[in-house]
């Protein structure tokens, strides 16, 4: 399972000419899960995501996380994160668990964030999408599971 994360001063998502998603100061989480992911590589990912210290104290080092920072969070489906790139310059797939099957574990991923942050915000699994956010810093890491 990969999580790209940003730390975002706003982020929003549009479908179809419409928002669907927005929120402020927070963390922006694009999302994909590879075969063989399971249910407790979320819940092991949602930890990371809700508990990495990427937002400034008041030494302006990098010691809180996105709820003491008072962020939110938007969880954002992309398989694309999960492509191999070692080869050409077209990348293969062969490694992103099959869409129907991410479809479940995103909608998982989502309802235990919710459970604990009922303002978390997402991105519509399969659709087309338009984010726009604004990276602050710029800050983005990389986190696996």
């Amino acid at each position: 399972m990969i999580a790209l994360l940003q730390r975002v001063n706003h982020a929003r998502i549009n479908v179809d000419g419409r928002c669907i998603a927005s929120m402020d100061r927070g963390v922006l989480a694009f999302i994909a899960y590879e075969r063989g992911d399971t249910p407790q590589k979320s819940a092991r990912m949602l930890e990371r995501i809700s508990n990495y210290r990427i937002f400034s104290d008041e030494a302006g080092k990098m010691n809180l996380n996105v709820g003491d920072a008072g962020g939110n969070m938007m969880l954002v489906p992309q398989f694309t994160l999960a492509a191999n790139t070692d080869r050409g310059n077209r990348p293969s797939f062969d490694t992103a668990m099959p869409p129907a099957d991410a479809a479940v574990m995103f909608a998982e991923l989502l309802e235990m964030a919710r459970a604990k942050n009922p303002d978390v915000q997402c991105g519509m699994f399969g659709a087309d999408m338009k984010i726009l956010l604004e990276n602050d810093g710029p800050v983005t890491f990389s986190l696996h599971v």
